[in-house]
């Protein structure tokens, strides 16, 4: 069992600490506030959440939960702290953390004091870089310590939601830290072993960001859900029956596969959808804003991978597929077209390596090439050889995955600009002549 003191009675530090409690941990709730402090040695919650007020009183009878402002006393008996004080906007909108950082203040200067090994785990929520910017600097300069050698540190996000939080707590959808050392990695994930769910250790700056992407994709969802309301009131359906049977999908409305950073839209059917609801929407006297969003966002990731090509001086590009998906010759609104076109526009030679268009043409297929639009003189502009292709090119542009082509690609990247739009290897990230568009 783990001794662990939670900083921060509120929302998230009191229910942590209960429930660490009933597991049989030690626990040791840390707060300013003296009446957070009374109601908790007194075995009452300090607030409304279903079935915290029995899991306080036993966790206080039975002496595992315990309440305290001396901060010294909470590090000298535990080997963790975890911090969950308030973040607050701050007046320009950035993430508050002051009361981050008064925390740290007080846990490095009882730090100074202790000899033996100690963790202090960030649960607040807190943007990318904020552990490694704010939270261990201050801690290093109150304790005289340095992080990840005399003291742990490490980023461990809530998922809690008000009113579901002690069933959330032991039925997880998703558990993620970092840690900046294997000591603190060790007690967290031991405290979570037991619920049945994946655990993702990551670095800090990917555990904070997957706290933030939480968050924000809820809120598009929500805004979404409104957004499709209220479009349906407005043609006499019920937005709400609409939404239910979208989500009984799970197949391919809650699949991974639309979740993977990387190039713009298109196809036969999602950009003319959009745009056709958006003018529903607009017959109807209801705004879209998140509608409209959207094509504004796929358009801006054309232009991003536009100017990914500029800035590498390239005057001759070879494009690693040019429909709008792999495995198929359907060029109808591939944004990859749209690039190609734009880049011959300007003046870029272009060349293409795309085995399923190649093969259309290959075959003499009635509809080879079927959906350009854009790109003048497509089927001359095809090579069917993908090493000739690298070879005469300036640039290589990866737009479409092609398992066969990855080792012929990773080999390129090595001797001139890469620019992959798809993710060909995990492995690979932005680093010289190589340049991924989201990675």
């Amino acid at each position: 069992m783990a001794r662990i003191s939670v900083f921060g009675i509120g929302y998230v530090g009191v229910v942590s600490a209960a429930c660490l409690a009933r597991d049989g941990h030690d626990v040791i709730a840390v707060d300013v506030d003296p009446g957070k402090i009374e109601q908790i040695n007194a075995g009452m919650s300090p607030i409304v959440e279903n079935g915290l007020d029995p899991l306080i009183a036993d966790a206080v009878k039975a002496g595992k939960l315990v309440a305290t402002d001396d901060v010294q006393r909470a590090i000298d008996n535990t080997d963790a702290s975890f911090i969950a004080v308030g973040t607050p906007s701050a007046p320009d909108g950035s993430v508050g953390l002051k009361y981050v950082e008064v925390v740290c203040e007080s846990i490095g200067r009882a730090l100074k004091n202790k000899d033996g090994f100690h963790s202090v785990v960030i649960r607040s929520t807190i943007v990318p870089g904020s552990c490694e910017g704010t939270c261990i600097p201050v801690l290093e300069r109150e304790s005289g310590k340095t992080a990840g050698v005399d003291f742990g540190m490490g980023y461990y996000p809530e998922f809690l939601r008000e009113s579901t939080a002690i069933e959330d707590y032991y039925d997880p959808g998703l558990i993620v830290f970092g840690a900046l050392d294997d000591g603190t990695a060790k007690i967290l994930t031991e405290l979570n072993e037991g619920l049945g769910c994946k655990i993702h250790v990551v670095d800090l700056r990917t555990a904070e960001m997957v706290k933030y992407c939480s968050n924000t994709w809820r809120a598009v969802k929500v805004t979404y859900a409104n957004e499709i309301g209220n479009i349906a009131k407005a043609c006499g359906l019920d937005g709400q029956t609409v939404m239910e049977i979208l989500t009984s999908d799970t197949k391919a409305i809650i699949s991974p596969y639309f979740m993977r950073p990387g190039f713009a839209f298109g196809g036969s059917c999602l950009p003319k959808d959009v745009r056709a609801l958006r003018h529903l929407a607009r017959e109807k006297g209801v705004p879209s804003y998140l509608l409209d969003a959207t094509l504004e966002a796929n358009e801006a990731q054309i232009q991003r991978a536009q100017k990914m090509v500029q800035d590498s001086g390239a005057q001759k590009v070879g494009f690693v597929g040019i429909s709008f998906k792999p495995g198929t010759d359907d060029l109808r609104e591939s944004p990859l077209a749209t690039l190609a076109s734009r880049l011959i526009a300007n003046g870029i030679e272009v060349d293409i390596y795309d085995p399923y268009v190649h093969e259309a043409y290959a075959n003499e297929n009635s509809m080879a090439g079927r959906g350009n639009d854009v790109i003048p003189d497509l089927k001359d502009r095809m090579v069917a050889d993908l090493d000739r292709l690298i070879d005469g090119s300036g640039a290589v542009l990866v737009g479409n995955f092609y398992g066969d082509a990855v080792e012929k690609l990773e080999k390129a990247a090595a001797e001139r600009p890469v620019l992959d739009l798809t993710r060909m290897s995990r492995k690979m990230v932005s680093n010289g002549t190589y340049e991924g568009i989201c990675w």
